[in-house]
Order: C-alpha cells, then sequence, then structure tokens
C-alpha cells in the first residue's frame, strides 16, 4: 500500500514554473543536460526532474543548480521576511501598546 501525497495546485505550479526557468537559462547557456547535472554533482535524471517540476528535487539540488548557472543571488528574494506582509501585520498585532520602563529604585534620574 503506497501513500500518494498530493501537492496543492499553487505548489505544483511554481514547481513546474521554476524548472521551465531553468531549463531556459540552460538552454540560453548553451549547456546539455548532462554537462549541467555533471557540474553540478547529479544524475541527469535528477535535473530532468527538476526541470519538470517535480517534487522530488531537494532545496540543495535546486540551489546548486542556480548556482552554476549564475542565478543564485536570485533565490535571495524566497521567504524574504521583509516582503511578509501577512507577517509584518501579526508581529505589529503583537507588539504592546506602549512601553513602560521598569522601575528601579536604585536609580536616581
Amino acid at each position: 500500500m503506497t501513500t500518494e501525497t498530493t501537492l496543492p495546485l499553487e505548489v505544483t505550479t511554481a514547481a513546474q514554473r521554476f524548472g521551465e526557468n531553468v531549463r531556459l537559462a540552460r538552454v540560453r547557456r548553451h549547456m546539455t543536460q548532462e554537462e549541467l547535472a555533471q557540474a553540478c554533482g547529479i544524475t541527469r535524471k535528477t535535473l530532468y526532474a527538476l526541470e519538470k517540476g517535480a517534487s522530488g528535487a531537494t532545496v540543495a539540488t535546486a540551489f546548486t543548480v542556480l548556482w552554476k548557472l549564475g542565478l543564485l543571488s536570485t533565490a535571495a528574494a524566497l521567504a524574504d521576511p521583509d516582503a511578509d506582509e501577512h507577517g509584518r501585520i501579526l508581529e505589529a498585532a503583537r507588539r504592546p501598546k506602549r512601553v513602560r520602563n521598569p522601575l528601579d529604585s536604585d536609580n536616581d534620574f
């Protein structure tokens, strides 16, 4: 009996778009799958799966491929906390309404 995990459509679509972008970057550099895979230390089948948007590729593999293509800096925007509007709203809601200085009897201010 196997348990198949169904990913949300948004995740599947994003993985496929990522794979298409990787493939396009590779083709623009006139690299074969074999050349890029070898340069990244992965198999051609792994690179093929990544380019097809398969869910089994690891983050490390994806970042290694981006690094080899010279695109690792584009990954800096992934999960950027400054771009997380929802998280910032939640954080602001948890802030205290006012801040009091702790009473310290040793200070003569």
